[in-house]
């Protein structure tokens, strides 16, 4: 039996901007420094989330990582009130101020991996947070993902493990490099790296790769995954150069539907045939092919990083607003819909575009969770979406959120002074007592 997989999507913070900290992913460093609006930000995740929520999908929310980040503060030897702190941060080291407000957090695809207790040795659902050891910027996370994990996730039925040491060699980004597969006998599970260990250019020339074999082997211990069933790809290098800073941009999977670029693994025919050996013969692998669409397109459209939610072969994609203005884009997608042996039956094409312009598409908004229907009901009642949390989310967000932020708002003490109390609010909000620790 399948687990019924639901979304835990990131709501974006109050501080959402862009700083173009993410080397490799090309729309992060083409927008570095615009203006954002975090309120479109936010209300466009919680509409993504309302539209997912009435497909019958199970949908969590994850509330925002605190911003500005005072624990980094603090351990970078500011003191005092966080208003005095941002504001000696900004005239004596103004260059960590996008790294204090770092937007990243809302991409819930890389907080963590999950695998569900059907795969697991122990029976348990796993969750190993992502260490984000390539991303500077991304490092401080995993302290609050893994927080976060556990007070949804509560029960005894989920396991908890700490990330894996933050260093080059076990670099991890979470469920953005980690695919399921439905097979006929369980799960199949593929953990997609870039470069073997240490080294983040040992195969590409242009852009570091991010995660590493190593990690990826790691995570498969962790979670009690059989050898049998868990297979280590390497992303194509130039796929890597051309903007895929994760699997995610250039395949994506759902079920035993496995869509990808031609150019996506360094060895992609070797690595599908013997997934296919594995899960036959329920595997359905649909390969786009470069002729049909570029790896350049692909990175521009996100069409890979569509999100793909539904069950017993009747699939929805949820795809960025984006693909549906290309028009090599939208006939990759209609040919999907048309074709019967392909069990996506419909595409919603939605604005996400300030999660867009920052580097992140639909899928990269959303962590899955694929728990059996005893387990969901053992998840925090206070996480799941609803109609009405989602109006008292838009009126709160209405309420705290700007509709304009440049880079030299973050300078202004009076910022951090607003989101802390937006956050303060959410806690009550949600009745999520304790989540935040300023």
């Amino acid at each position: 039996m399948s687990p019924v997989e639901g979304n835990l999507d990131g709501l974006p913070g109050p501080t959402h901007n862009y700083a173009g900290l993410a080397a490799g992913n090309e729309a992060s460093q083409a927008n570095a420094r615009l203006a954002s609006n975090p309120r479109a930000a936010a209300l466009q995740g919680l509409a993504k989330m309302r539209r997912v929520h009435g497909l019958g999908i199970p949908q969590l929310v994850m509330p925002p990582h605190p911003r500005p980040n005072v624990k980094l503060l603090r351990a970078l030897g500011f003191t005092g009130p966080v208003k005095k702190q941002v504001a000696n941060a900004a005239a004596s080291a103004r260059a960590l101020l996008p790294y204090i407000y770092s937007a990243a957090g809302m991409w819930a695809a890389n907080a963590a991996t999950v695998c569900p207790s059907a795969d697991a040795a122990d029976g348990n659902v796993h969750f190993v947070p992502a260490n984000m050891a390539a991303t500077p910027h991304r490092t401080t996370e995993a302290e609050f993902t893994g927080h976060v994990l556990k007070r949804i996730f509560a029960a005894e039925c989920f396991t908890h493990h700490a990330a894996l040491p933050v260093n080059a060699l076990f670099a991890d980004e979470g469920a953005a490099n980690h695919m399921r597969l439905q097979g006929e006998n369980g799960g199949f599970h593929v953990f997609v790296h870039g470069r073997d260990g240490a080294d983040p250019k040992q195969f590409t020339a242009r852009y570091p790769a991010r995660q590493t074999l190593v990690a990826g082997q790691a995570l498969g211990r962790l979670h009690g995954i059989a050898e049998r069933r868990l297979f280590c790809l390497r992303q194509s290098p130039r796929a890597i150069d051309a903007g895929v800073f994760h699997n995610d941009v250039i395949a994506t999977s759902h079920g035993a539907l496995l869509l990808y670029h031609e150019e996506a693994f360094a060895d992609a025919d070797a690595g599908v045939k013997a997934l296919q050996a594995a899960a036959r013969p329920s595997l359905t692998p649909v390969k786009v092919a470069t002729a049909e669409l570029t790896l350049e397109e692909a990175v521009s459209s996100y069409l890979f990083n569509s999100q793909i939610v539904g069950a017993a072969d009747v699939f929805t994609m949820i795809a960025p607003q984006e693909c549906a203005e290309n028009k090599n884009v939208k006939q990759v997608i209609d040919r999907l819909l048309a074709d019967d042996g392909i069990p996506i039956r419909e595409a919603i094409y939605m604005d996400l575009r300030e999660s867009m312009r920052n580097g992140g598409g639909p899928a990269c908004l959303r962590l899955r969770i694929p728990l059996e229907e005893e387990e969901w009901k053992r998840v925090a009642p206070q996480a799941l979406f609803t109609p009405a949390l989602h109006e008292a989310l838009a009126q709160w967000v209405e309420k705290h959120y700007r509709d304009r932020l440049l880079p030299e708002d973050l300078a202004d003490p009076a910022l951090a002074e607003e989101a802390l109390a937006a956050l303060d609010a959410l806690e009550a909000l949600m009745g999520w007592k304790g989540i935040y620790d300023f």
